[in-house]
């Protein structure tokens, strides 16, 4: 054969090699993830007739719906960082709302991240990551294409950007003026006012208004067009859209408040601290009591005491009503998505990245290590595999990262601490795992691990300054939970000193030490 010869045929044979790789890129499916900040299981699909969720009901129909699923730490930046990057908080050491995530782990290779080394184009828009824990990019390691903001013209006609971030309505304008004349009065500095009015938000609005007056419409229909620029490319798509509601202030137009009846709401059945629980298991609502005022400007009731009922069914109102209002724009996307003929070859990903206390307990918002709390909304569905399905097992967030992999047919990352649940898309008795675990700090000094059967709940509170010293087996233990959510699902009672749990309390106390114990040889190896 003639040099010539052998140029030639080295260059069809790398032709045929790179056009192989190009059609299996091009067969890729595209991930369209939909991340909704503080949503609980509060839907349709999981039961709850009471509530007008019809978009993310449908999505739920088309693909499968875990129905025991669980958070990695009930707070937006800590779960979202283990979310995206497949790994516990514990190894991210993002265990609050002020820590990088890549100031703990520089080289860390994120989902996207890792997606877009596969050949897909990355990109997102609204709250996927916790703006406090990356960078002003939205971590731009991520993304191939960067990351899209809102401006003024990405909202209704005659509408700018809401104040503050949220508020349309009037009736919030001249209350936030209020507070903003009682600052100046009280001689308050520059810096003084705007601390004053951050903890004088308001915290409900029902606004005359458009969807996209409010920024989760706005965010849907940008999103939108980013689906439609990013099917021109010749390449597969990772596209994260993140909506903000129900998080707080409950802000919706009037039209999604107006599908609920206030007086027929009903409220937690059960409102104490559960008997023989440590006080520090629960939160006083803070995130509620510090920064929001009720729409009269009141103060809501502080230290453990219990809203008022009237209170309460505002609240409760509220948090429905932006659930409806998110699922529209839920319903939007996807509708976008359909007529775009995206939809065939589109894996879709919808989470809530949380819990949500809604007074059981006494407790509203996050915080804690309680089923309300870390037990969170998934739903997948996937090109290809069966439809309307509801996974019995246990599931938890750190397992989306392979599934999503297995899914589009890229090889898992090694190191990453879920396990992918395409099993469980085939067969939805299958049981991919028997615990899920979460955790909780109180502090810098207290630790809660918790571990989630099918039917039981254990939590060790360890005493141990973990930022600088990983909790171990040999860590001071300050109390020990233990629920029976087939006897007792409202956690009344604390059945860790109860002898007739004495094996079912020595069975999870020990998966919890195997636990620690295989979390500090996966962290020290970092």
């Amino acid at each position: 054969m003639t040099v010539l010869k052998k140029i030639l045929f080295q260059l069809i044979i790398l032709t045929m090699v790179q056009s192989t790789l190009f059609a299996q890129q091009q067969n890729r499916p595209n991930v369209l993830m939909i991340a909704i900040d503080d949503l609980k299981p509060l839907l349709g699909c999981y039961g709850e007739s009471a509530m007008i969720t019809p978009n993310i009901d449908l999505l739920a129909s088309k693909g499968t719906l875990f129905l025991k699923n669980y958070c990695q730490q009930a707070v937006c930046a800590p779960t979202r960082a283990s979310l995206m990057t497949g790994l516990r908080p514990d190894a991210t050491k993002v265990w609050d709302l002020k820590t990088q995530l890549r100031d703990m782990l520089p080289n860390v290779v994120t989902m996207p991240q890792y997606f877009s080394l596969q050949g897909y184009a990355t990109t997102g828009i609204g709250k996927v990551y916790d703006v406090r824990s990356v960078d002003k990019q939205l971590d731009a390691p991520s993304w191939t294409i960067p990351y899209e903001n809102l401006d003024d013209e990405d909202y209704a006609p005659g509408f700018k950007k809401p104040v503050g971030g949220h508020y349309q309505a009037k009736s919030s304008l001249e209350l936030l003026a209020r507070f903003s004349k009682e600052a100046l009065d009280k001689g308050l500095d520059a810096e003084q006012t705007k601390a004053f009015m951050d903890k004088n938000r308001v915290v409900v609005e029902a606004g005359d208004v458009p969807d996209d007056a409010y920024s989760d419409g706005a965010i849907a229909r940008k999103a939108g067009k980013m689906l439609a620029a990013l099917k021109g490319q010749n390449k597969p798509f990772f596209l994260a859209v993140g909506f903000s509601k129900p998080h707080l202030p409950f802000v919706a137009p009037q039209k999604y408040w107006d599908k609920y009846d206030r007086k027929n709401i009903k409220l937690a059945p059960f409102q104490e601290l559960t008997k023989g629980a440590p006080q520090f298991a629960f939160q006083p609502s803070a995130e509620l009591v510090n920064n929001y005022a009720m729409p009269d400007g009141n103060r809501f009731n502080a230290d453990y005491a219990l809203q008022t009922e009237d209170a309460q069914r505002m609240l409760i109102h509220g948090y429905c009503a932006a659930v409806s209002y998110t699922d529209a724009q839920v319903g939007y996307l996807l509708n976008q998505l359909k007529k775009l003929g995206l939809d065939k070859n589109t894996i879709v990903v919808l989470w809530g990245d949380h819990g949500w206390h809604l007074g059981d307990h006494g407790i509203w918002n996050k915080h804690t290590n309680f089923e309300q709390a870390t037990r969170a909304p998934l739903i997948i569905a996937a090109p290809g595999y069966p439809i309307g399905q509801k996974a019995k097992g246990v599931s938890e967030f750190v397992d989306v990262f392979p599934t999503l992999c297995e899914l589009a047919g890229i090889q898992q990352p090694s190191g990453i601490a879920g396990t992918s649940l395409v099993p469980a898309l085939k067969n939805p008795e299958t049981r991919i795992k028997e615990i899920a675990q979460s955790q909780y700090p109180r502090g810098d000094q207290t630790m809660g691990y918790a571990l989630r059967s099918e039917r039981y709940r254990c939590v060790i509170w360890y005493k141990e300054n973990f930022r600088t010293t990983p909790v171990h087996q040999g860590s001071e233990i300050l109390s020990v939970e233990l629920y029976d959510y087939d006897k007792d699902p409202l956690e009344r009672v604390n059945l860790a000193n109860d002898p007739a749990y004495a094996e079912v309390l020595k069975l999870m106390q020990s998966k919890i030490k195997s636990y620690i114990s295989d979390r500090i040889s996966i962290v020290s190896s970092k």
